[in-house]
This record gives C-alpha cells, structure tokens and sequence, in this order.
C-alpha cells in the first residue's frame, strides 16, 4: 500500500509508521511559522516558486487513503537492456531525468519510475508496447506535463514513454487547413506554423508553450475559443494510436464526413491514454481571422453578466470568438499580486471579456463599438472599454489570462474545474463562499461563459486535508444535484478519478470499466487513472 506521493519524505514516514494517507497529512498539518510543518521526526517545507507560477500542496484528496499497487511486473536488467537496445540513448535511467518526469508541474503527484522511454517512431511506441505488455509492464504516456489532475505521471513504478521526440509535422493540406501531425509537437509551435498559412489551431490553451498536441487531444482539452470553434473532437478529423498489445490503429482520415460504422477516434479523445497512446493527429485549421476586437466590461451583478452573453450571441453571431467571466476578487488579486492597473475605473461584482474576429478589420471594430454602446444603453454594463489594435487587445487579455497566476500567490490553493447550466454557473461560488466563509481565505470564480465551465478556486492560508475533503462532498455533490460535471476540460486523472460517480451512472462506469477490460486486458496503460479502484 503506498499513498500518493508529495515527497520522498512522505513515502519514508508511510513506510515507518502505520498510518493512511489523510492521518499522514493530519500529523503534518501543524503551523510552525514560515510555511514548516512538524512531525515529530519529519518536516515539510512549502517553497512557494511564484516565478514559475506554481504551488506546492501538501496534500492531495483522491478519495481513498491509499492506493493499492496492481499486480504488475517490476522492470528487470533484461528490460532495460532491451530498451537500450530499440532505443540507443534514449531509454534514460538518470536519476535527475527521472527526478523531473516522475513529478507532476504542480507537484501534487509524484510517482518512482526507473526508466523513461523517448521513441521517435510509432514503430518504436508499438515495440515499447507490445514488451510491456508481454511481460506486464504498466507504462505511462507523457506529453507535456501541464495536466493538472495528475494524468501523465506515473504513480508507481510504471514505464514512462514520453512523445517528445515525436514532434514533426508530417504535412498540411493549404486547401482545405487540415494538419497532419506528431504527437509530441508543442501547440504554440502547431499555432504559428499554420498562422504563417492563414489558419489557426481551433483552441488556445495557457500552456500552449509546453502542452503537446498528443496530450491536448488525449484530455480533450477545452480553452478559451470553445464558443466559436466548438470542442476538440469536432476538430480532430483523424488520429493513430497504439494499442496495449502493440497493434498500431490507424484512423488517419482527413474527410470532414465518414459515416461508416463507429467514430473509434472518439475512444481515444479524452480518454487520457488508458485506452491507447495517441501518436499522430490529423487537424481541422478554421482560417484566420484579419481583425480582432475586444470589449472589457464592468458587470454590477451576474444577471448583467449573462444578458451581456445574450447580447453578444445575438448581435455579434459568428463574429464572437470567446467571452469570458471573472469576478471582482479576481481582478483584485491580479492587481494586488501582479501588479497590472485595473482596465477601467471604480471596482464591479463581475467584469466580462468579450472578443469578436472579422474578415474585415474596419467592419469589425465598428462592430464592437454598436455592441458596447448597445450594452451601456440597455443597463447590462455599467462600464468598460474597446480594444481594437493588437496590443491593446492583448494589455486586456492579460487580466484575464493571468488570474491563474495571480490565485496562485495568494496562499494554498484547491482548484474545481466544473460544468452546469450557464444560469448557475456563480451559484456555486456563492453557495461555497457563504458555508465555507470561516474556514478559507478567498473564494474566486471565473470561466468560460459560453459554455458554463467554471473554474472555482479556493484559497487557504494554510493546508487543512479535512476542509479540503470537506469542500469535496459539497462543490461535488451541488454538481450532481444540478446534473452538472465535475471536470469540464482537466480530465479525471488519478486526482478526480473518484470523484467520476458525481458526473456518470453505475451503470455507464460499468460500461467504461468494460471497454477498458477489452482493450486493455492487462490494464497496463497508464493504470490507475480515469476509473475508480474496484471496491
């Protein structure tokens, strides 16, 4: 039995002393000043890395104590020789390599794998595999590490198999925008060489600089321009992947329309790597837009916020391309923390983004200036400002884009990334502020209004385990009440797995559980992620 992992420290103190997990955090969580924790024999130390916008958490609730390795092989000299030999300078045993792919980039989870694999060919994915799964091998893919519910690290001991290597472009099709490739290339790379064609990638992600398009496709991960482009797996047009046993599944199609039987790319979407490894992908580029407008509003409550969205849908059409929410304690932490001057003047509940995209520039910043003058007039806003030059456009991103940042340095933070209808999408918020109000430091909500994703996110002052499982039976259980979901776009992982009840039937978890079983008989990709352990 081996908890998840913070720290070598942790594991030392579980194997030492017979207590679970939340007992473990409990005999750490006492203050000693300076972010210390006692335990008698031990001490944790939190170092906030601000500059890397990154926060250590104490503890991670995953919903059991424990986890129970299943019973895999354990890597041998014969493994590894055999890596070595497929994989000439690229089956890594260094303990500074594997100290880093080992570790989550929020450093919630932290796994004790011996090998990291970096193939270059999905011939050499499909020999990686076909081993592993011969001998029991459990393997973890890895992208680029930006989840943030702990999917692409391993918890054991399994194999790491990173894509980095497999980061080329294999072709792009001017014609029709559709791009063909690897999956380990970076976004913002797969970004700027479509742009220089006149297409952009149909989503925008915050860590576009480091998430690779493997890993955004096997998360289906969402960002800001969902409203306009729609999900991922209505873009992703094609897709290889290899299977558990080896077999290579090429669905590589570039046809906007096949209606022959079952859509299996689909499986593989958002399945986080427990069903294949995804290694090339085929993309739908939308053209890009000439001109890019912004309106940054100031809300003086939320039924503004969402009769603004009304507006915007019905005035702007096709033309809007994201809006966002956020409320008045978000804008307050990204100017105290950050430092950035408020874009208007006087302090509003709620401020809204708005954006719209237009063939014409000229066209389009008239547009926006009927929209905003429409909105003042109606009640909806109480005031704002336009962005029509492309670096004023970006100033006002910024106080949006940068809130994950600024929440970051405002203590120990507990994040929920939750979908409901968009009516309720502040409920939450004030529902958890108002039962929570003397036990936690700040209660922050912002998304994607669009389409009701909601980032809530919980400040502390200090890690309290119990507040945190708390928090978990009341923002989970409100979801379910109101037939929500429980990950909007961050995936389930090992963090959420358990967490997939609120959000999914008995029977549809049978069901997956099934589907798993029969592509994975031996379970050994990326286990114990996704599904929850069977009781």
């Amino acid at each position: 039995m081996l908890p998840l992992l913070m720290s070598r420290s942790l594991w030392n103190l579980r194997h030492r002393y017979p207590l679970t997990r939340r007992q473990i955090f409990r005999h750490l969580a006492l203050p000693n000043g300076g972010g210390e924790f006692q335990s008698g024999e031990k001490t944790l130390v939190m170092q906030e890395e601000t500059e890397k916008q990154t926060a250590r958490q104490m503890y991670v609730d995953i919903g059991a104590s424990t986890i129970t390795r299943l019973p895999f092989a354990t890597l041998e000299p014969e493994d590894i020789a055999f890596f070595q030999q497929l994989l000439p300078n690229r089956a890594l045993t260094d303990p500074d390599v594997l100290a880093s792919a080992n570790v989550d980039w929020l450093q919630n989870v932290q796994g004790l794998s011996q090998i990291l694999l970096r193939p270059q060919t999905v011939e050499e994915v499909s020999l990686i595999l076909r081993h592993c799964h011969l001998r029991g091998l459990a393997i973890t893919p890895q992208g680029g590490k930006t989840g943030l519910v702990g999917g692409g690290v391993p918890i054991f001991d399994e194999v790491i198999v990173s894509m980095a290597l497999m980061n080329h472009i294999i072709d792009f099709d001017d014609w029709q925008g559709v791009l063909v490739c690897e999956a380990g290339c970076i976004l913002e790379s797969l970004m700027q060489y479509v742009e220089k064609r006149g297409r952009v990638i149909p989503l925008d992600l915050g860590s576009k600089g480091s998430c690779q398009i493997g890993g955004v496709v096997s998360t289906n991960a969402g960002g800001l321009r969902f409203i306009r482009y729609g999900s991922l797996r209505s873009n992703v047009l094609g897709l290889q992947a290899v299977l558990a046993d080896g077999q290579v599944l090429d669905l590589m199609t570039q046809l906007r329309k096949d209606n022959t039987g079952y859509d299996l790319k689909q499986l593989m979407i958002g399945s986080e790597g427990t069903l294949g490894v995804v290694t090339s992908v085929t993309l739908l580029c939308p053209p890009m837009p000439v001109g890019v407008s912004l309106a940054y509003l100031g809300c003086t409550g939320f039924p503004g916020v969402l009769a603004t969205l009304c507006a915007a849908r019905s005035r702007l059409g096709e033309r809007l391309s994201a809006i966002e929410f956020f409320d008045h304690q978000c804008a307050h932490l990204v100017h105290t923390h950050l430092g950035l001057n408020p874009p208007i003047s006087g302090e509003f509940p709620f401020y809204v983004v708005v954006e719209m995209v237009d063939s014409d520039s000229h066209e389009d910043n008239e547009k926006i200036s009927a929209f905003f003058e429409e909105v003042m007039e109606e009640g909806h806003v109480a005031d704002g400002t336009i962005a029509t030059t492309p670096g004023k456009v970006k100033t006002l991103w910024a106080y949006r884009e940068r809130i994950p940042e600024a929440i970051l340095r405002d203590g120990h933070v507990i994040k929920y990334d939750i979908c409901v209808s968009i009516n309720m999408m502040y409920d939450i918020v004030t529902a958890t502020r108002q039962r929570f109000a003397d036990r936690i430091k700040n209660t922050l909500g912002y998304g994607h209004l669009g389409d009701g994703n909601l980032h809530l996110n919980i400040s502390l002052t200090t890690p309290d385990p119990t507040l945190h499982s708390d928090l978990n039976d009341f923002i989970y259980g409100w979801t379910a009440k109101h037939r929500g979901s429980v990950s909007a776009e961050h995936g389930l992982g090992v963090l959420k797995r358990h967490a997939i009840g609120y959000s999914k039937s008995s029977d549809a978890i049978a069901l997956m559980r099934r589907l798993k079983n029969m592509m994975d008989p031996k379970g050994i990709l990326n286990p114990y992620k996704v599904l929850p352990s069977e009781l």
